[in-house]
């Protein structure tokens, strides 16, 4: 009765673990972890001030990175990512030239009066 009951058990215990790999791959339990692809910008999107990319900072969210100016910039981003994806995924469509100059029109915007730009970090200067 022993040798059959052991005898049941290693089979078990063998059928079982054939069917382990089966379930993973029906889970997804076995897929490999996605590495987070850099999306290229390069205007911060909070400041719009041009990256530098010696200095630059990053910050992950959703699976990309987003490239800042400093990392005063990340909080107002963590605050409300919609928002300065929106302004990445329009630099990204209509090319870094034309935000060079949305970045010089907003420093003489800057320069001109006494207030930041909206979502800037009071006493962000470079």
């Amino acid at each position: 009765m022993f040798k059959r009951m052991l005898a049941i058990l290693v089979a078990g215990a063998f059928i079982f673990s054939l069917a382990i790999p089966v379930f993973a791959q029906e889970t997804g339990a076995t897929k490999e972890v996605q590495k987070a692809v850099n999306v290229g910008n390069k205007i911060c999107p909070v400041s719009d001030e041009k990256i530098n990319e010696k200095t630059k900072v990053t910050y992950e969210y959703q699976g990309k990175i987003y490239n800042f100016c400093c990392p005063m910039c990340i909080d107002p981003f963590k605050k409300d990512p919609e928002k300065y994806i929106k302004k990445v995924e329009e630099e990204l469509q209509t090319g870094s030239k034309q935000g060079s100059g949305q970045q010089e029109q907003t420093v003489q915007a800057i320069q001109g009066s006494e207030t930041m730009p909206e979502g800037m970090p009071e006493g962000h200067h470079h």
